[in-house]
């Protein structure tokens, strides 16, 4: 589940907010501290990151397919 960082235009207020994607941002009277009005801000988010193997299709050959690409070399 995505986060989404919202700022009050009232009090100043910055928080986030675990949201699925499909549901409603948030708005008028949202802010958990003074009830004001919230916009979401734009985030850089998270990067995604890759650690080990597997992540490419050559990465699942067959032994048989590698014996078979070492004899065409």
């Amino acid at each position: 589940m995505p986060t989404y960082e919202y700022k009050c235009g009232k009090c100043g207020h910055v928080f986030e907010r675990f949201q699925m994607i499909k549901d409603k941002a948030l708005g008028k009277g949202d802010c958990p501290k003074c009830g004001g009005d919230v916009v979401r801000m734009i985030s850089g988010g998270s990067g995604l990151l890759f650690h080990g193997h597997g992540f490419y299709v050559t990465d699942y050959r067959s032994e048989k397919y590698k014996q078979d690409k070492a004899k065409d070399k």
